[in-house]
């Protein structure tokens, strides 16, 4: 099967964003973050990690500021909900980053990262960073920016991860 959206992925990544899946507005559009309800491209701006706002159909170009972008279903489109557990690839995303030695990788939702673990929907997650990592990439669980997810937004995590982001970039 081909996969739904390109993975934006190099060995020098500062930083690797990842969802669960393609929205279908994203799956149609052919670009991450797609949905005008998603709050990914605005907050990426405000926190500081682009020089302006960029548009969904930009998304290679994250690659210029080392980061990177992937999901857990690669194959897979649609709302949180009519995704299957099988729909899940995490031992990609394992190989993935242990290939690519991200800094950083940030799931954009808690659900990402109960996923990738192989977690229920009822353990307990915090947004931050995680004690897991995987070699010297750490991990960071971030709050959906889906518009679906508007109750559970927190621009503070964001904001922190941005902030490491801006002082690694600054630092090389």
């Amino acid at each position: 099967m081909n996969d739904v959206l390109p993975d934006v992925l190099d060995r020098d990544l500062i930083l690797l964003f990842c969802g669960t899946a393609a929205s279908a507005i994203s799956a149609r559009a052919g670009a991450y973050y797609a949905n005008p309800s998603n709050a990914f491209w605005s907050t990426l701006h405000i926190i500081g990690m682009t020089p302006r706002r960029m548009k969904p159909q930009d998304f290679r170009q994250l690659r210029d500021l080392r980061i990177g972008l992937t999901d857990l279903a690669k194959t897979a489109s649609g709302s949180d909900q009519s995704l299957r557990r099988l729909d899940f690839q995490p031992e990609r995303l394992q190989s993935a980053i242990c290939r690519f030695q991200p800094q950083i990788v940030a799931f954009t939702s808690k659900r990402a990262w109960r996923a990738w673990k192989g977690l229920r929907a009822s353990d307990a997650v915090s947004y931050g960073w995680q004690e897991e990592t995987v070699g010297a990439t750490a991990c960071y669980v971030l709050p959906s920016p889906s518009g679906a997810a508007r109750g559970f937004w927190d621009l503070a995590p964001w904001r922190a991860l941005g902030d490491e982001y801006l002082r690694r970039s600054q630092a090389l």
